[in-house]
């Protein structure tokens, strides 16, 4: 069931947007070849904590061992922050962090270069995140969910990536996952209607190769079949009349 926000509501989520948004910047100063992808998620989880009724929303969440999840180059989503999973100059990290504040939940992943990355993986992380913007652009009242997913695959196949389709955005609000589900691909003008006060968490994840993926022996990693890299962004956005807020963006 979608469940739309009131005004009150949607200002809760954006100060717990804001405190997500400044958690992303902390964790971007603190990148470097050497630190654990466990030692980044105390960093997060602390600064979380440091604000008056923010807590991690992931933490604990269907069993989820860490306070973010935390994923490095060919890992798409879900990765578990780990003391033996140690940051190598080149590679590129994904901080999916979800924040509970005052009963309301935001939700934004921003993928960050450790020191220098190849032309490739570069443009990927581009690519990813003009492909966040274009479906961002596409959450006003009238629209479709299908607008989103349209605007995202577009820009990404255009520059000849793949979008995982076995993965999608979401409803987020008085819970991490609300309907509707938001594909990062589809037609326009199908799918859900978008309408005022529908809050959506929009997440293209773009792989250099295929599209398809599979889940490690963790049994929460997701990867890319080929073991290509995969970049991954996303924003809460709240869906007004005066068009897309974003609430997870400083």
């Amino acid at each position: 069931m979608i469940q739309l926000k009131s005004a009150r509501e949607i200002e809760t989520m954006a100060a717990g947007g804001r405190i997500l948004a400044l958690t992303h910047a902390h964790l971007r100063s603190h990148v470097r070849a050497g630190l654990s992808t466990g030692q980044l998620d105390k960093i997060a989880e602390d600064f979380i904590r440091s604000h008056d009724g923010a807590v991690p929303a992931f933490k604990g969440l269907y069993g989820f061992p860490g306070a973010i999840c935390i994923s490095v180059n060919e890992e798409i989503v879900h990765g578990i922050p780990s003391p033996k999973r140690v940051l190598a100059d080149g590679d590129i990290v994904k901080f999916d962090v979800g924040v509970q504040y005052q009963g309301m939940y935001t939700d934004a992943c921003i993928t960050v270069p450790v020191g220098t990355i190849d032309p490739t993986t570069q443009r990927l992380v581009d690519v990813t995140e003009r492909a966040l913007e274009a479906g961002i652009a596409q959450a006003v009242p009238g629209n479709y969910v299908g607008d989103i997913g349209h605007a995202v695959q577009q820009v990404v196949e255009r520059a000849g990536f793949s979008v995982v389709r076995e993965l999608v955005g979401h409803g987020v609000g008085h819970l991490p996952h609300e309907d509707p589900q938001v594909p990062n691909h589809g037609k326009p003008r199908r799918g859900t209607r978008l309408q005022a006060g529908l809050t959506i968490a929009i997440e293209p994840m773009v792989n250099v190769g295929g599209a398809v993926t599979r889940t490690l022996a963790d049994k929460w990693t997701v990867v890319t079949l080929d073991g290509t890299r995969s970049a991954h962004v996303e924003h809460t956005v709240a869906v007004t009349e005066d068009g897309p807020r974003v609430l997870t963006r400083l």
